[in-house]
């Protein structure tokens, strides 16, 4: 099977960037590539235009890196602080995936793919503080900080006095 060159014309998710020329499956090509518009067949004259566009493809490209740097310095910036619930020994009950990760990032406001986060062993299954790679762009990674805790260590105990009290105070009203 000969393979067909094409120059993409948009990014192509787990394929390229926009200008990049690639190898790919004849039929990849014709039947999905070339008529939703994502590539042009490789010869002179397609050259020529991409050539063409290569300035407006470069600061393009430029943009996406400074984003991306600017994401990397947030997600180093502080650390994530998940609160799952552990038994007294610090082991959770299930484990914080990519996907829980990802999920918490949203609620803060950054959006990234649950595929760019590397989870150490598939999950994380014990309370404490974990470096965790992101993957942002190119050859570009962050490092974010992920501080598991316990769910509701800390302020277990003022909580416990608060429904005790509202609880006594329901008791006294009923009483009446």
């Amino acid at each position: 099977m000969k393979a067909t060159k094409v120059i993409l014309v948009q990014d192509v998710p787990n394929l390229g960037e926009e200008g990049d020329v690639k190898l790919v499956a004849p039929g990849y090509a014709r039947n999905y590539l070339i008529p939703r518009g994502l590539a042009l067949l490789w010869n002179r004259a397609n050259v020529a235009l991409i050539e063409s566009r290569r300035h407006q493809i470069q600061k393009r490209k430029e943009e996406k890196r400074k984003k991306a740097m600017d994401l990397k310095a947030l997600l180093e910036s502080e650390p994530l602080e998940l609160e799952m619930p552990a038994g007294e020994k610090g082991k959770l009950f299930g484990s914080v995936t990519a996907a829980v990760i990802v999920e918490a990032l949203q609620k803060k406001g950054i959006q990234i793919e649950r595929k760019r986060v590397e989870v150490p062993g598939h999950g994380i299954k014990m309370v404490g503080t974990y470096k965790v790679p992101v993957h942002i762009y190119e050859d570009q990674r962050a490092t974010l900080t992920v501080l598991v805790k316990a769910q509701g260590s800390g302020s277990g105990e003022a909580a416990e006095e608060e429904t005790s009290e509202a609880s006594s105070e329901a008791v006294s009203t009923q009483a009446e």
